[in-house]
Parts: C-alpha cells; sequence; structure tokens
C-alpha cells in the first residue's frame, strides 16, 4: 500500500453510477413494494453506504479514511435501475473507489433480492462520473519567466566543515517543476544575508528560498535579515508548513521561519534540517505558484 504520509489533506468528492438492467414487471414490483424481501431500495442504500465506509478492507490497495458524506440516489430509467452514489471527504487520497464500491454492493443487494422473481437481470455497467480534489484541482502553473535562488545559510557549511543536503534539496524540487536556480552559500552573518536578499529582489528573482538560520540559537538569524527586507508577511505559507510538519514532529513547533513579499518576490524560510525542508516543501508546492497570480492582480 502506497503512503500517504506526504501528502497534504484537501477536500474530495467522487460520484460514480452502476445500472442494473431487469424487466417492467420487477421494477413494478419494486416501486410497489411487492416482493418477498420488501424494500428493496430501502435496503441497497443501506448496503451501499455501509460498502463505501468498508472499502479499504475489501481493496488492498485503498487506505482507510474519514468519510464526511455519502448519498445514494435510486432512478429509474426504461427498464434499467440508475443508481449513484456521491462520496466526500478531507483526507490526504480521493473516494472514488468508495463510490464505486458503494454502488457496486448496492447494485449487487438489488440483484440479490430481485433473483427470487427475475433470472435475466443484468448489471450493464459501472462507472466513475465525476471527481474533485487533490491535484486534479490544483494545477498551479509556473508563472513565465519564473526565476529562483536558494541560499543555504550555515557557518558550518560555509567553512566546508558541513555537507549541504537542504539547499539541494530545495534545489532539486524547482528543478522537477522546470525552474533553474541561483545557489548561494553564506555563514550566519545578518548584513550578508540581508544583502544577498536585497541583490536577489533588484535581479528580479520570482522566489528566494532560504534553508537554515530559523531556529532558537545564538547565531540563527536569517529570519531577522529576511524580515527587515519584507515588505509584508504572509503567514499562511509558513503556518501550513510548520502544521503540516507538527503532525511529523512535535519540534516543528520551535522553526521561526517566516515568508514574506517584496514587490514580485516572495521569500520563504525553511529550517535547515534535510527533514524539515522535505516536509515543508511538500506542505507549499506546488500551491505556492498560485500566489503569483495574485500579485499581478489576478486574484483567486
Amino acid at each position: 500500500m502506497l503512503s500517504m504520509t506526504r501528502k497534504i489533506s484537501t477536500y474530495r468528492k467522487a460520484i460514480a453510477e452502476a445500472r442494473l438492467k431487469a424487466s417492467p414487471e420487477s421494477w413494478q414490483r419494486v416501486k410497489s413494494n411487492d416482493l418477498p424481501k420488501k424494500d428493496v431500495l430501502a435496503v441497497a442504500r443501506t448496503s451501499g453506504m455501509m460498502a463505501s465506509k468498508k472499502t479499504w478492507e475489501l481493496i488492498p490497495d485503498c487506505h482507510p479514511l474519514p468519510i464526511d458524506g455519502v448519498e445514494m440516489d435510486f432512478t429509474f430509467e426504461g427498464n434499467e435501475l440508475v443508481i449513484r452514489c456521491s462520496v466526500e471527504t478531507i483526507w490526504k487520497t480521493g473516494v472514488e473507489m468508495e463510490a464505486l464500491t458503494a454502488v457496486s454492493v448496492a447494485a449487487l443487494t438489488v440483484y440479490d433480492m430481485l433473483k427470487p422473481i427475475d433470472k435475466e437481470m443484468e448489471i450493464t455497467k459501472t462507472k466513475l462520473l465525476s471527481k474533485k480534489g487533490g491535484k486534479s484541482d490544483f494545477r498551479d502553473r509556473v508563472p513565465p519567466g519564473f526565476k529562483a535562488a536558494v541560499i543555504v545559510t550555515s557557518d558550518g557549511t560555509a567553512q566546508g566543515k558541513r555537507q549541504d543536503n537542504s539547499g539541494r534539496l530545495i534545489e532539486e524540487r524547482l528543478k522537477s517543476f522546470g525552474i533553474q536556480t541561483d545557489y548561494l552559500i553564506l555563514p550566519d552573518e545578518i548584513e550578508e544575508i540581508k544583502s544577498a536578499l536585497e541583490r536577489y529582489c533588484q535581479e528580479g528573482m520570482s522566489l528566494i528560498m532560504t534553508t537554515g538560520g530559523t531556529g532558537l540559537g545564538p547565531r540563527d538569524v536569517t529570519v531577522e535579515a529576511t524580515q527587515s527586507v519584507i515588505e509584508r508577511e504572509v503567514p499562511g505559507i509558513m503556518e501550513a508548513a510548520r502544521d503540516f510538519g507538527q503532525k511529523k514532529t512535535p519540534y516543528a513547533m520551535l522553526s521561526r521561519g517566516v515568508v514574506g513579499q517584496k514587490g514580485k518576490t516572495l521569500l520563504v524560510n525553511l529550517p535547515g534540517s534535510s527533514k524539515g525542508v522535505e516536509e515543508s516543501l511538500d506542505a507549499i508546492f506546488p500551491h505556492l505558484f498560485h500566489a503569483y497570480g495574485m500579485m499581478r492582480g489576478g486574484g483567486h
């Protein structure tokens, strides 16, 4: 089963449909509740809802997830019963399989309850009608002419005593979006960091990402350097990163990183640890790119 630990939770919804063909006489008896097993649709509705919540027990690669809503709907079209189900959740993966399982089991339930009177029934079609949430809803693109810089702030790395992993992780993530980056290593000196941030802003960088200097140590000054450069803070971005990290380690709360805007440049402080960087990148990309349309006046 694939790990969901690096995904963020978003609103998700799926709608699926199954069709069951039977004789007109069978459907008339269903409508009039004239059957040995009585109320077919009520039982099928219940079985479909129960099946949606049991999907992870039936299909090996499906995850147990919190289902926030299930709706079953039954309509007649000619000699077919149309069964539709919508499933909603706020989680890390979609609910297509839950909706498909619900309509499949509901159709089987109707089949089972009608088989004493109709030997020619046929489940003719089961398909996904729609889905929303996750990657399909959040496809923010990299704006044209996008330029980025990565700044590693660390005395040890600047002195050659420590190898940088975190900056390279940021570089690789940006490269996965087709973004080439400038790469710079600086000691934990506030004026040097401030000067580099200002220079990159003047050069028209779209994004400046720092790693290191966000903790509580006496030499952790990247946050202060960033605060002296930005024109306004964008707190929600770092709140999202810290919240995502907090679910994995309680130490995420100790990061003081900020995100701010100067002109059309975003400055983002990430932790110095490679794990903290990786988790922060998972939390904010690719959704961060949506900010650039807003900064150009495009709104949401």
